[in-house]
């Protein structure tokens, strides 16, 4: 098991395989590295390094107490990339991941980074508020707070239905992933998931977006029930200078799950153009 020892003293998990250009891909809540593993092994195979840890408090990963934010997620992250001496990397972040990706860029720079992918990601900022009408409302949030309090196991066998739309006509529902939902729910920190909720859901990362200077791809499912697009996809598209939008047709907010072999050719036309 790979693990990095944080400035905190906290342990990172992570998992790196393969050699070539480096890509290094940072899951959403309440998962871990794991969530990757179509992406990795596909573009592994590709002749790519696949690198994804998982953030603290979550998966294998320390539970950390304090350090639960943003500022600290994109500050492991760069402990990573220096720690590998990773060079000319595509970052790949999901929903919470891709807030992680664009706090990473605003804080530690593209030296290192050659191009970007935010996939069904939390930015700009997903809390509504008079200046973000297109938000979701704090009583939302506050909902999941509740429920992973209340009773986080059943939260997490109950949240992967409309995570991967399969509440929608005609869906196919695999109990599999649903139980593999649960089981990287429960693996992680319930104080890390708790305080992680504030993380993704209040932390506005509009400058950081405005900083990234790499080409991106903004890749959104336009049926994404869990991170709506006309809140975060569109706006971020928008601020991320020279970016590329591209809404999946039924995408849900796990489309990198259940529409992998899709997502994957796109992430890899976007690699390779």
């Amino acid at each position: 098991m790979a693990t990095l020892k944080v400035k905190d003293g906290t342990e990172i998990y992570y998992k790196d395989w393969g050699t070539g250009q480096p890509i290094v891909f940072s899951h959403g809540w309440p998962l871990d590295g794991d969530a990757w593993d179509a992406q990795m092994v596909f573009l592994g195979q590709q002749g790519y390094q696949v690198i994804a840890h998982d953030r603290r408090g979550h998966g294998r990963s320390g539970q950390s107490w304090e350090g639960n934010e943003m500022d600290t997620y994109a500050d492991d992250l760069a402990e990573l990339f220096n720690a590998l001496d990773l060079k000319d990397a595509i970052m790949i972040g999901h929903s919470t991941g891709g807030g992680e990706v664009a706090r990473y860029i605003g804080r530690h720079g593209t030296s290192r980074v050659a191009k970007a992918v935010l996939i069904g990601a939390v930015p700009p900022v997903m809390l509504k508020s008079a200046s973000n009408p297109e938000g979701l409302p704090i009583e939302v949030f506050d909902g999941i707070r509740a429920g992973v309090k209340a009773d986080r196991s059943q939260f997490f066998k109950d949240l992967p239905v409309p995570f991967y739309g399969y509440n929608r006509e005609g869906a196919k529902t695999s109990q599999g992933v649903i139980d593999d939902f649960w089981r990287m729910g429960m693996l992680g920190s319930i104080k890390g998931e708790l305080d992680c909720i504030k993380a993704f859901s209040e932390t506005d990362f509009t400058e950081d977006l405005k900083k990234i200077d790499v080409p991106t791809l903004v890749l959104h499912g336009d049926d994404d029930q869990i991170v709506p697009i006309d809140a975060s996809g569109k706006k971020s598209a928008k601020l991320i200078s020279g970016s590329t939008l591209k809404i999946v047709a039924g995408g849900s907010h796990g489309m990198c799950t259940v529409m992998a072999d899709e997502i994957n050719e796109i992430l890899l036309g976007f690699i390779k153009g």
